[in-house]
């Protein structure tokens, strides 16, 4: 088998022609019999096979900086940088990471999970090199959904102004995570690929790029021919290559958006191994909601930022119609057209994950929150418990998100509460609220939520008791919950429960009430402790005689790890809680 032979790029250089497309096959199977499997990100990859090859073919990682935006398709890039054990060795799948990584490899320039960033990363690798006076190829492979990220074209234009060796590779697949949208970019990049790169309104070549468009993206011939004609130029160039996003794989190429990223899934039938797919769950019951909530209500708008299979599944967008807008990957574009949205009298909900809300803070903050336009943000992804990857952690959210003024940030624990709080929060117009979609299997309590929300900062006491009161925010109510169970069994200590619903403030009257009968306050929330909520509670009560454990995670970029071992790491186990509240109440 040649892929077992590559122990870096520099092995490619020895093969023949035959056997190049031969480790383009080989490469192709290992990758598809691993994310059958084990999963992962298939369609990017499957793609760029022998864009990758060709690369490393031409260009000599890691003299020649190799940058890839987001980097979920640098599966083959890894197999090629003497990591293919973990592509060929089921034993070894979990040992590298599905994005570039620095600490796995010196191919790796940088830690890449969130899009459209390659090409300011680029600029900066080539304006250093150029002030060491260093001779190398900087080459940043971007695809065309990641040029709709404002931060795309910052890079575009900062190379292009630059003027030095610069290659910047699109890779144009017509695709996004889903169906690219219509108009802007993808007009021009579609007339692009429609007259062959000739086109006279050619983007690229009003910046200032020397520009080539490959048809046959995916004919290893003509691509290492098109990379060795750039190799070594002394100014920008931009290759604009026409490739398919899940070549190879039947199934992936007639569904590119299902074939994005999952798993496992069958080869022979291109079906997906998923259990339990009929059971209502948290995200699904919102997607009812708010098609429901379309259907009745002409001025609600639901908008998204290139990830719409968390809101509405393709059947369910084409019912929406023009109620949905997804703007492509842009999240300050969402942020803000939400709250354009809602000063011109609409009520607009932008759905994004937790881990890409970050992108946009300052939007969050000056636009919709200085200006107290009543966008509703839903939160999905926001635990330990979601995405675990170190570049797409999604349990952030509380320190920053928490302390915006005008913010109410709400943390539902049921499905009741949960629609309360999304019908409360679309209706009203005095403030931007942020909703934390419960992570976890859904929890139903048979009854309406007939809360008044705009009562702002008003906690639930679900369980009224003594000596010790245990605020379970959001993800962990549940646990707040079991944790009085043990101690109200064991100890025959009957603790007060409190489910907070609001992140964004304290209710002071009930904290303040506390010290009467109480010796011990603890909080457990499903995020990172330092600044998060329940230090909140801990700063309110400094001046007490109350004593306040916190429970939260530790603030460090924490990859691939196991749930329940990072908790245990943290001490959130009902044993230790317990433990750790005996001994102050003895």
């Amino acid at each position: 088998m040649i892929l077992k032979q590559i122990r870096e790029p520099k092995d490619l250089k020895k093969l023949t022609n035959e056997q190049l497309y031969t480790l383009v096959d080989e490469a192709r199977t290992a990758l598809l019999e691993k994310v059958s499997s084990h999963g992962g990100h298939n369609g990017p990859n499957l793609g760029v096979v022998e864009m990758t090859i060709a690369l490393h073919y031409v260009f000599n990682s890691p003299v020649d900086k190799l940058i890839f935006d987001v980097s979920h398709q640098s599966y083959i890039h890894k197999m090629l940088t003497g990591r293919q054990y973990a592509f060929t060795d089921s034993t070894h799948y979990d040992d590298v990471s599905g994005y570039t990584n620095p600490k796995e490899s010196e191919h790796d320039l940088f830690t890449i999970g969130h899009t459209s960033t390659s090409l300011s990363l680029a600029s900066g690798v080539a304006k250093a090199r150029d002030l060491k006076k260093e001779q190398s190829n900087v080459v940043a492979v971007i695809g065309d959904g990641s040029l709709s990220g404002g931060m795309a074209y910052e890079g575009l234009n900062t190379i292009a102004t630059t003027g030095t060796n610069t290659i910047v590779i699109v890779n144009d697949n017509d695709q996004s995570i889903a169906k690219n949208p219509q108009g802007g970019i993808y007009t021009a990049l579609r007339n692009l690929r429609q007259t062959k790169g000739k086109d006279e309104n050619n983007i690229f070549r009003a910046l200032g790029y020397e520009y080539f468009y490959l048809d046959e993206g995916n004919d290893l011939e003509k691509l290492i021919a098109l990379f060795e004609k750039v190799k070594d130029v002394t100014h920008p160039v931009l290759l604009h290559i026409h490739t398919e996003k899940g070549k190879g794989f039947a199934p992936a190429e007639k569904d590119h958006e299902t074939f994005h990223a999952g798993g496992p899934f069958s080869l022979e039938t291109g079906k997906y191994i998923l259990s339990d797919t009929d059971k209502d769950t948290y995200n699904s019951v919102t997607s009812k909601y708010l098609a429901n909530k379309i259907k009745k209500d002409p001025l609600t708008v639901v908008v998204n930022a290139g990830t719409p299979m968390i809101v509405f599944d393709r059947q369910q967008r084409k019912e929406v119609g023009e109620q949905f807008i997804d703007v492509g990957i842009a999240e300050e574009q969402a942020a803000t057209m939400t709250t354009g949205l809602a000063k011109n009298g609409v009520k607009p909900i932008w759905a994004v994950f937790s881990t890409f809300l970050q992108r946009t803070y300052d939007q969050l903050s000056h636009d919709m929150a200085l200006n107290n336009q009543a966008g509703v943000v839903l939160v999905y992804g926001a635990s330990i418990n979601s995405m675990n990857d170190e570049s797409h952690l999604g349990f952030f959210d509380i320190p920053f998100l928490a302390h915006i003024p005008n913010f109410v940030y709400l943390a539902p624990t049921n499905k009741e509460e949960h629609l309360a709080m999304l019908d409360w929060a679309i209706e009203q117009k005095n403030h931007p609220v942020a909703i934390r979609v419960p992570v976890g299997p859904l929890k139903e309590v048979g009854e309406i939520d007939e809360t008044d929300y705009s009562v702002l900062n008003k906690n639930k006491v679900t369980k009224s008791g003594r000596e010790v009161a245990i605020f379970g925010l959001g993800n962990f109510y549940e646990l707040a919950e079991t944790i009085a169970g043990e101690l109200f069994k064991k100890y025959n200590i009957g603790a007060t429960v409190v489910n907070p619903r609001y992140i964004t403030g304290l209710d002071n009257e009930l904290l303040d009430s506390l010290e009467k009968n109480h010796k011990l306050v603890v909080t457990l929330e499903d995020g990172i402790l330092e600044g998060g909520y329940g230090q909140m509670i801990a700063s309110y009560l400094g001046n007490s005689n109350l004593k306040v454990q916190n429970y939260g995670i530790n603030k460090q970029f924490h990859d691939r790890y196991k749930p329940e071992e990072l908790l245990e790491e943290n001490g959130i186990t009902v044993d230790n809680i317990v433990k750790n509240i005996i001994d102050v109440l003895k």
